[in-house]
């Protein structure tokens, strides 16, 4: 109820200094948040799902259709929310509860004609995790490590990509983590694609698996390797290049800095580390939470990282790529996606993945 009241709180002072009569929360992602951590989804690749929020400043509901509800009440939403539901034949049911609710200016996350943007403060509140958010996360973190490490640890160099992926997709869904992707390259695909998205390859001797995992509407994303053989020397300084920009993020990423300061620190880590450009080959990742990317850093971009803020920064070189979900405070980065099996090698005094060697 704590963080029930305190997101209702942020909403409403968000209507009442723009002189709003409500807004509606139609994306999974501020589903979630609003819900604190329930879910919309029902195919897992929508960006709207089979209900939205409704506050207003006298109420707050979530509103679905008669198919929905009953899970609704009885899996998703939190008390302090009421379910209203209409038959799923009738969607104009909603407008008319809606219109009669908010005789007013409206806003969305995802505006439809007539309403306005959400509130730039709200956005910004999204990305400020709570302690009861930090608590998921944590727990999301860990699970999603340890599934990445289960799978790896059985991987075969005869494994197509298609294989790999399944089990990694299994290995969530059976933490009760939505496997939103899960990127696998090969030992042939590895250098020649930075976004690997799975085909039909044996793996080979070398293969790199990506975690998007959701959970409680929160992202979990890491990357990690592993090798049926020694790693070339080429291979193991690619792999502590992107370590050591991925550092330098970490050092940039302190409460009150921006997202393109950020940015600007990984160009400069990269030509430090003799690959000045590499950053034009790959996005370098940015701020997560209740999306796989709240914002993909660019240069310039004047938004703040505050404390308690969810980053996952991931700089790559051919065949090499580092990631981690980490969370901003004020005693520094505390990395989420951490599995105490994995082996690691130390980076800028902080234990960072190493390649999973496999005979």
């Amino acid at each position: 109820m704590a963080e029930l009241e305190t997101k209702l709180g942020l909403i409403r002072a968000a209507l009442e200094a723009h002189g709003l009569s409500g807004v509606r929360l139609r994306g999974v992602d501020w589903f979630a948040w609003a819900t604190c951590g329930g879910s919309s989804v029902v195919i897992l690749t929508t960006e709207t799902g089979v209900a939205e929020v409704l506050v207003t400043r006298e109420g707050a509901w979530v509103l679905t259709d008669s198919i929905e509800a009953p899970r609704m009440s009885a899996e998703e939403v939190p008390p302090g929310l009421e379910v209203w539901q209409a038959p799923w034949t009738t969607p104009s049911a909603r407008e008319r509860f809606v219109a009669e609710r908010a005789r007013g200016p409206l806003a969305s996350d995802r505006p439809q004609p007539g309403e306005r943007p959400l509130p730039p403060e709200l956005v910004a509140a999204k990305r400020r995790l709570l302690p009861e958010e930090l608590e998921r996360y944590r727990a999301l973190g860990r699970d999603a490590a340890a599934a990445m490490t289960e799978v790896l640890q059985r991987a075969q160099p005869d494994w197509t990509e298609y294989q790999l992926a399944g089990a990694g997709a299994e290995a969530l869904w059976r933490r009760g983590i939505h496997p939103t992707l899960t990127l696998v390259g090969g030992e042939r695909r590895l250098p020649l694609h930075r976004h690997a998205t799975a085909g039909p390859d044996r793996l080979g001797q070398r293969a790199m698996l990506v975690f998007c995992g959701r959970r409680h509407g929160l992202y979990a994303n890491l990357t990690r390797f592993v090798s049926f053989r020694p790693p070339t020397a080429q291979e193991r300084q690619f792999a502590a290049d992107v370590a050591q920009v991925e550092a330098a993020a970490w050092a940039a990423s302190t409460p009150g800095a921006t997202v393109g300061a950020v940015y600007d620190a990984i160009v400069a880590a990269y030509a430090r580390q003799g690959h000045p450009g590499a950053e034009a080959f790959h996005h370098q990742g940015g701020t997560t939470g209740y999306l796989s990317r709240e914002l993909v850093a660019r240069p310039g971009m004047a938004e703040v990282i505050e404390a308690n803020t969810a980053l996952a920064w991931n700089p790559s070189l051919p065949g090499a790529k580092i990631e981690d979900t980490v969370v901003t405070s004020d005693r520094g980065i505390e990395i989420l996606t951490v599995d105490p099996a994995w082996p690691t090698v130390t980076v800028a005094g902080r234990p960072r993945p190493d390649v999973l060697m496999r005979a």
